[in-house]
This record gives C-alpha cells, structure tokens and sequence, in this order.
C-alpha cells in the first residue's frame, strides 16, 4: 500500500510540474501561486506537524527556533549561491546554484514526505492513510514549484524536467527507506521545522519579490492569496 501510494505521489508531482513547463510564458502568475503554496505549507502543514510529532521531547519554543535557524541557514546559503552566480567559473553555462539549491530543498521535503507515510504507517494504518493524503494532495504544488525554481533563474527545461524527476522520486525513496529503520516522531518533528524555515525563505525571499518584479499588477497578488488559501483549504480537507 505504501508503493502504491508513493506511485501516486510521483503522478502528482509529475503532473503539476509538467503543467508549469507548459505554461512558462506565463511564468509570473504561476511563480505568485507558488508563493503562497510554499508559505501555505509552512504555515498550515510543516509548522504544525512538527510541533505535534516533536511534543514529547521538545516544546513550542524549541520547534519554531528551528524554523527560524532553517531560515536563516538557507538565507546564507543563498547569498553564497549568488555570489558564485556572479563569479561562474569558466562561464559555463548552467541552471544557476541558487535554483539547485532551492530544487534540493523542496526534493529533501519530497523525501520526508515519504518517510513521513512509511512511519505513519508504522504507527497505524489509520494514521497512514490520513499523512498519505495530505501528501498526495498538496505534492502537486510540489511539482509546480520544483520546476518553478529552476525556470526562473534561467536554468534550462531539461534541467527543470530533470529535478522534477528527481522529487517526484523523492517520496518513493523515503518511504522505503523506512523498511530499514525507525526516526523517533521528535526527531522527524525538528527536521519538518528545519525544512518550513527554508519554505519560509523561499517563498518569501524569492518566489514573491520575483513574482511582483515580473509583473507588478494585482492578479500577480490576487494569485499568491489564491496559493495560500489553496494549501490551507488541502491542508484541512486532509484533515490535518
């Protein structure tokens, strides 16, 4: 069951990452969406997860510190990218390293995400098929966004499919890897929190001010609130 359902996490991601590619001229509205989906799921989905799973060993305060430690990591490791951008050696040409290094992050969520279904299951089928779901429904804005962050620092289509590939696998990968071990919940917890701190950045630091630069009108903003509102309303549908 959990195959099955990891398979069908990869449709999803696939599927909105494809709908991105085809879509690139109207890159602006959908890096807006993509804005509020990234904030949407730290606020409404990683936040409040990984302050339940890590409840029993750390409190409210310690969780949302790592949020804001996650923050401040991929803050510096974003001006790093974009001090080796302006500096390419040799001047290859490639996907810019701030776009990989935003790709990675979202494919490391991907994993967890995976991870997350294979100990929930573990727990019980129940508990499973609920953290299956939210996975499932909102791994289409996964898809969107993976592919958005490569597009929008001129990184090619092929390389933008390739990291789509790559995170729709990303699940798959994490789910089985739980046949082998199992991450105490408290730990999973601060890791979800760490990984909300770098949605935060992203969506905040780069999808929206890039969104706005492209194209300054109100349905660049009406469709960042579209984003948000969408997760918060997947989020509580999947009822988590």
């Amino acid at each position: 069951m959990v195959i099955l359902i990891c398979i069908a996490t990869f449709f999803s991601t696939l599927l909105g990452g494809l709908l991105a590619l085809k879509f690139h001229s109207k890159l602006y509205l959908i890096l807006g969406f993509s804005a509020g989906a990234v904030i949407g799921v730290a606020f409404f989905d990683l936040l409040p997860t990984s302050i339940e799973l890590a409840a029993k060993a750390y409190g409210v305060r310690e969780v949302t510190a790592m949020a804001g430690f996650g923050f401040v990591i991929y803050l510096l490791l974003d001006r790093l990218a974009l001090h080796f951008n302006q500096h390419k050696i040799n001047n290859i040409e490639s996907a810019s390293l701030r776009g990989k290094i935003a790709a990675f992050c979202l494919t490391l969520h991907s994993f967890l995400d995976g991870m997350a279904i294979g100990l929930a299951f573990h727990i019980s089928l129940a508990i499973g098929c609920v953290v299956a779901i939210a996975v499932l429904v909102h791994d289409f804005a996964d898809g969107i966004n993976t592919t958005n962050v490569i597009l929008k620092e001129n990184g090619s289509r092929r390389n933008a499919f390739k990291w789509l590939i790559t995170n729709a696998i990303a699940p798959l990968l994490g789910a089985l890897s739980t046949l082998f071990y199992k991450l105490p919940a408290e730990n999973l917890g601060l890791l979800l929190a760490l990984i909300s701190g770098f949605f935060l950045f992203i969506g905040a630091s780069d999808f929206l001010p890039e969104s706005r630069a492209r194209h300054p009108k109100l349905i660049t903003m009406f469709m960042t609130i579209l984003g948000i509102l969408t997760l918060y309303i997947v989020v509580r549908v999947a009822g988590i």
